[in-house]
């Protein structure tokens, strides 16, 4: 089936009746923490998950590496990520994605690979719902979609890890989780609005790309006790871009960035130069081995962002930081040695 015959299929697809793992009718519109489409088998019965996306990679890499089918792409991936994992994930093929800026996966090549489910996370809204139930639909195969908000993080990890049969795993992350949130919950609450720094996250190659308020991609400046501007700017789940004005208008203290080189370029950069994060040379580029800090993709790896930010801004566990990160990587990828 070619690409325009397949989206046809699925704009025109017949809504069936999803079905949860007990063979109960599953309302898929309600609000929960993980939406399902489609029968889903017991735990026992998941040993082939294809990811939809990058954010649902992170999840099932941390929670069930063995039962992960492949990536769906790695070029969101610092080039040094997959040596960094090691086997199995460093070993995996590239297979194509289903969720994001247009899937690169045929259904015939998704079919051919006999996954007993598809996990997607992330944002949970009519676009991605409606997505999931038609693929669902096409091609019979379970579907679960999974909220990703960074608070969340304990609860995602308990219940995909109930879903794909770790129980016990995901409980151990969960509390990892929950340690990070809480210490960075008790900052925040220390610390009125007012008083925390006024941080700018800069994406894209000129840096003029960035999370709004309510933005997946700036939950972790926000949980970790950093005051975003861009949120003056209005709301979006998504990132939006801006100008140089109006950065300049919003007067960070702090830029925050996962690029390296704008991180060094931004100093000698005089269009910015009149910005107080630049005058006083508070530019922090977040790690992004294995996967970023701050977002890159939005999901539980932001966890690590936590914590690295409350060192950084607020000096809560500076001198720990190292540990704390070789701590989080060996507990969550399987990583050996220092932080990188």
């Amino acid at each position: 089936m070619k690409r325009r015959a397949l989206l046809r299929a699925l704009a025109c697809a017949p809504i069936l009746a999803p079905w949860g793992r007990t063979g109960a009718i599953t309302q898929t519109t309600q609000p929960g923490l993980i939406r399902t489409f489609g029968r889903i088998p017991p735990p026992s019965g998941i040993q082939r998950v294809f990811v939809a996306g990058p954010p649902a990679t992170v999840l099932v890499a941390a929670l069930a590496p063995h039962k992960m089918l492949g990536w769906p792409s790695t070029s969101w991936m610092n080039p040094e990520a997959l040596k960094a994992l090691g086997p199995p994930l460093r070993d995996l093929p590239v297979l194509g994605r289903l969720s994001g800026r247009g899937s690169t996966m045929p259904a015939e090549a998704l079919l051919a690979l006999k996954p007993d489910l598809i996990v997607d996370a992330g944002s949970v809204d009519d676009t991605y719902l409606s997505a999931a139930r038609r693929v669902n639909e096409q091609t019979g195969i379970p579907y679960v979609l999974i909220d990703g908000h960074l608070s969340d993080s304990a609860r995602q990890l308990r219940e995909t890890g109930r879903l794909l049969g770790v129980e016990a795993r995901g409980d151990a992350l969960a509390g990892h989780a929950e340690k990070i949130l809480s210490n960075a919950a008790r900052v925040r609450q220390a610390m009125p609005i007012e008083k925390r720094p006024r941080v700018y996250f800069s994406r894209g190659p000129k840096g003029l790309e960035t999370g709004m308020a309510g933005s997946l991609h700036t939950e972790a400046l926000e949980i970790a006790g950093g005051y975003n501007v861009a949120a003056q700017g209005g709301e979006r789940i998504g990132t939006a871009s801006v100008s140089l004005e109006q950065v300049i208008g919003w007067a960070p203290e702090v830029i925050l960035t996962q690029d390296p080189d704008f991180a060094s370029r931004i100093l000698d950069d005089p269009r910015w130069r009149s910005i107080p994060a630049v005058q006083s040379k508070r530019i922090l580029c977040a790690p992004s081995i294995p996967f970023g800090s701050l977002d890159v993709p939005p999901g539980i790896n932001r966890l690590a962002g936590v914590f690295w930010l409350l060192a950084e801004l607020h000096g809560v566990g500076k001198d720990e930081l190292a540990r704390t990160t070789a701590e989080f990587n060996r507990l969550f990828y399987g990583i050996e040695g220092p932080a990188r």
